[in-house]
């Protein structure tokens, strides 16, 4: 499927290998970011030097009003959209709960539940069937973290994650007969800067080698997994969370 793919928190990271992939898989790209507007833009300009089109927008997706403004403008800019990669997400520092701040724990609530719920409103409105759509796919960015619970280190992420898994379930189920398909990715460990702005630069040397397939892994790997589900050989597939974690 062609069309518009829209990735949130897409400058870096598995967002950025989303981009990268899904501009060379035939979608024209919207590049959403929120502050890094440099490495935003620079993206953008490697795609269309590979022969893609793309854009990229600011938005900060916690924010409702935001994300209409964000979606409009794809509307206006971009072909029809087809495609969401609800990625945009943050843990906060490292911390058990009974330390953690209150702001920290409605940070990462506000962006990765609410962020997640008002761009995949926003996507139903313009892709299901009902409202006139030709239909499309969403993928949510979960973590294994939903499953593991993440004691010690930031419970609040892992549970963010689990209402993740939940709003994958019953989207899927309720847009399913209007030809939107709502499928998550678990990643597991994955060689991005979050675990830097976690306060735990060197937490993959520490854990990769107790994975069962022994490394962390590249965002690559991750956007392999994401643009399966987005593609038509993904056709049957709706309402799964795929774990990609090496074996964790």
């Amino acid at each position: 499927m062609s069309g518009t793919l829209l990735v949130t928190g897409a400058s870096r990271g598995i967002g950025a290998a989303v981009a990268r992939l899904g501009a060379a898989r035939g979608y024209a790209v919207c590049v959403n970011y929120n502050a890094s507007a440099d490495i935003a833009e620079q993206l953008v300009q490697d795609i269309r030097a590979a022969g893609g089109q793309a854009l990229a927008v600011q938005a900060d997706v916690a924010r409702e009003d935001a994300v209409e403004r964000l979606f409009e403008t794809v509307d206006a800019e971009l072909p029809p959209l087809t495609g969401l990669v609800n990625n945009a997400g943050l843990s906060g520092l490292v911390n058990r709960i009974e330390d953690a701040p209150a702001e920290t724990i409605r940070h990462v609530m506000d962006l990765n539940v609410l962020g997640s719920i008002w761009c995949a409103r926003a996507a139903v409105r313009r892709m299901a069937r009902r409202h006139g759509g030709d239909g499309g796919a969403i993928v949510n960015i979960s973590s294994g973290a939903a499953t593991l619970g993440s004691p010690g280190e930031y419970v609040w992420y892992a549970a963010s994650k689990g209402a993740i898994d939940s709003l994958t379930v019953g989207l899927a189920r309720e847009n399913a007969g209007d030809g939107i398909r709502v499928n998550a990715v678990a990643p597991g460990f994955v060689n991005t800067e979050i675990h830097a702005a976690s306060g735990m630069p060197d937490r993959l040397e520490k854990i990769a080698p107790t994975m069962p397939i022994g490394r962390a892994a590249e965002p690559e790997e991750i956007a392999e997994a994401v643009l399966w589900l987005l593609s038509d050989a993904a056709s049957y597939t709706t309402g799964a969370v795929l774990r990609v974690a090496g074996g964790r």
